[in-house]
Protein backbone atom coordinates (compact mmCIF):
# COMPACT_ATOMS: atom_id res chain seq x y z
CA UNK A 1 0.00 0.00 0.00
CA UNK A 2 1.27 3.39 -0.83
CA UNK A 3 0.20 7.30 -0.15
CA UNK A 4 -0.14 10.34 -1.99
CA UNK A 5 0.85 13.88 -1.58
CA UNK A 6 1.19 16.58 -3.84
CA UNK A 7 4.40 18.88 -2.63
CA UNK A 8 5.35 22.20 -4.40
CA UNK A 9 8.39 21.40 -5.89
CA UNK A 10 10.43 23.60 -4.56
CA UNK A 11 9.59 22.17 -1.15
CA UNK A 12 10.21 18.60 -2.29
CA UNK A 13 13.53 19.80 -3.96
CA UNK A 14 14.75 21.27 -0.22
CA UNK A 15 13.48 18.33 1.79
CA UNK A 16 16.10 16.13 -0.25
CA UNK A 17 18.69 18.33 0.85
CA UNK A 18 17.71 18.06 4.34
CA UNK A 19 16.68 14.57 4.45
CA UNK A 20 12.93 15.36 5.72
CA UNK A 21 10.14 16.78 4.18
CA UNK A 22 8.32 19.30 6.83
CA UNK A 23 4.84 20.90 4.87
CA UNK A 24 1.65 20.11 5.78
CA UNK A 25 0.03 21.49 2.26
CA UNK A 26 -0.20 24.94 0.53
CA UNK A 27 1.71 27.26 2.60
CA UNK A 28 1.31 25.57 5.87
CA UNK A 29 4.26 23.85 7.59
CA UNK A 30 3.68 20.07 9.72
CA UNK A 31 4.85 22.35 12.53
CA UNK A 32 2.12 25.23 11.73
CA UNK A 33 -0.87 22.17 11.05
CA UNK A 34 0.10 19.09 13.02
CA UNK A 35 0.74 16.73 10.41
CA UNK A 36 1.04 15.98 7.06
CA UNK A 37 -2.26 16.02 4.98
CA UNK A 38 -2.25 12.80 2.37
CA UNK A 39 -4.67 11.12 0.12
CA UNK A 40 -5.23 7.50 0.13
CA UNK A 41 -5.30 6.99 -3.29
CA UNK A 42 -5.49 8.80 -7.08
CA UNK A 43 -9.54 9.32 -6.31
CA UNK A 44 -8.85 10.99 -3.21
CA UNK A 45 -6.40 13.39 -5.05
CA UNK A 46 -8.33 14.26 -7.88
CA UNK A 47 -10.41 15.64 -5.39
CA UNK A 48 -8.17 17.57 -3.22
CA UNK A 49 -6.42 18.96 -6.45
CA UNK A 50 -10.06 20.25 -7.79
CA UNK A 51 -10.40 21.81 -4.07
CA UNK A 52 -7.84 22.99 -3.52
CA UNK A 53 -4.69 23.60 -5.71
CA UNK A 54 -6.80 24.56 -9.11
CA UNK A 55 -5.01 27.58 -9.05
CA UNK A 56 -1.29 26.67 -8.14
CA UNK A 57 0.93 27.90 -11.00
CA UNK A 58 4.07 26.76 -9.40
CA UNK A 59 5.42 23.40 -10.47
CA UNK A 60 4.14 20.40 -8.20
CA UNK A 61 5.49 17.41 -7.37
CA UNK A 62 3.01 14.25 -6.70
CA UNK A 63 4.88 12.01 -3.56
CA UNK A 64 4.28 8.66 -3.85
CA UNK A 65 4.82 7.37 -0.43
CA UNK A 66 5.15 4.05 1.30
CA UNK A 67 3.51 4.69 4.78
CA UNK A 68 5.81 1.32 6.21
CA UNK A 69 7.04 2.24 9.87
CA UNK A 70 5.43 5.92 9.60
CA UNK A 71 3.12 7.26 11.87
CA UNK A 72 -0.08 7.23 10.00
CA UNK A 73 -3.86 7.71 10.86
CA UNK A 74 -6.60 7.94 9.17
CA UNK A 75 -9.04 10.29 10.23
CA UNK A 76 -12.10 12.58 9.03
CA UNK A 77 -11.66 16.12 8.84
CA UNK A 78 -14.40 18.47 9.17
CA UNK A 79 -17.45 17.69 7.48
CA UNK A 80 -15.55 15.72 4.71
CA UNK A 81 -17.05 12.44 3.71
CA UNK A 82 -14.43 10.01 3.94
CA UNK A 83 -11.16 9.49 5.76
CA UNK A 84 -7.49 10.79 4.76
CA UNK A 85 -4.65 9.68 5.80
CA UNK A 86 -2.23 11.79 7.95
CA UNK A 87 1.33 12.00 8.93
CA UNK A 88 2.08 12.72 12.46
CA UNK A 89 5.69 12.99 11.54
CA UNK A 90 8.35 15.01 9.49
CA UNK A 91 8.35 12.93 6.32
CA UNK A 92 11.67 10.89 5.68
CA UNK A 93 12.61 11.27 1.92
CA UNK A 94 13.48 7.49 2.18
CA UNK A 95 9.71 6.99 2.64
CA UNK A 96 9.05 8.92 -0.82
CA UNK A 97 8.98 5.67 -3.31
CA UNK A 98 8.82 8.07 -6.34
CA UNK A 99 8.65 11.78 -6.84
CA UNK A 100 6.85 12.83 -10.20
CA UNK A 101 6.14 15.88 -11.68
CA UNK A 102 2.61 16.68 -11.75
CA UNK A 103 0.94 18.76 -14.41
CA UNK A 104 -2.80 19.80 -13.61
CA UNK A 105 -5.10 18.46 -16.27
Amino acid sequence: MTILHLALTTDWEAAQKTGEYRHSTLGRTLEQEGFIHACADHAQLHGVIQRFYRDVTDPLTLLTIDPTGLDVRMEVPGDAPEAFPHIYQPLPVTAVVSATAYTPA
